[in-house]
């Protein structure tokens, strides 16, 4: 058994085991309950036990929610790793296509152009996706990783984006390979 289940079964013991006593409490005192004073105190217990009752009921919910979301998280990301291993061969592939569009054959240039295309739709797919990132671009140190720096060959690149050395990819919203950057200072 799941250690969700043992919680869920935990749980649903402790309810039932508040609503038996509070059941149990008021089976007692009905023959009693002519004594004003006892079926003051047995209303105050029962809503003690109402009390406990719900605060258990909402720990629970809140569980529910907790797993939930957890549970769709690790869904989003279940292939990160398979997608990170992915990312050099994407990378040696763009290398390549690079080299091939100077070729003469025409249909050499078409065939990789249609292999390369179905790749990236492929992994783009799963989730898997190319962090848009132009010379110019102001540095953002909690989404690039810098490389070095230059001194900036114009004034307005001081600080900013001079040229990407290597492509960052996002699995959703989470980058799973920063950007590699050269910086002007």
């Amino acid at each position: 058994m799941s250690k969700k289940d043992n919680k869920q079964k935990d749980l649903a013991d402790q309810v039932e085991e508040v609503l038996d006593t509070a059941i149990d409490d008021i089976e007692d005192s009905k023959g009693e309950s002519e004594d004003g004073e006892k079926e003051e105190g047995l209303q105050e217990q029962v809503q003690k036990e109402k009390d406990k009752f719900l605060r258990l009921f909402a720990e629970f919910e809140n569980y529910k929610k907790r797993t939930s979301k957890e549970r769709i998280e690790l869904f989003k990301t279940a292939g990160q790793e398979v997608l990170q291993s992915m990312i050099p061969v994407l990378d040696d592939f763009d290398r390549a296509w690079k080299e091939i569009e100077k070729s003469e054959d025409e249909n050499l240039v078409t065939g990789v152009k249609l292999i390369h295309n179905k790749l990236k739709e492929t992994l783009n797919s799963k989730g898997l996706s190319e962090m848009k990132i132009e010379v110019g671009d102001t540095f953002n140190a909690d989404a690039h990783e810098a490389i070095t720096q230059i001194p900036a060959p114009s004034e307005d690149l001081k600080g900013k984006i001079v040229d990407v050395i290597e492509k960052g990819y996002q699995l959703g919203d989470k980058i799973i390979r920063f950007p590699k950057v050269v910086t002007g200072q």
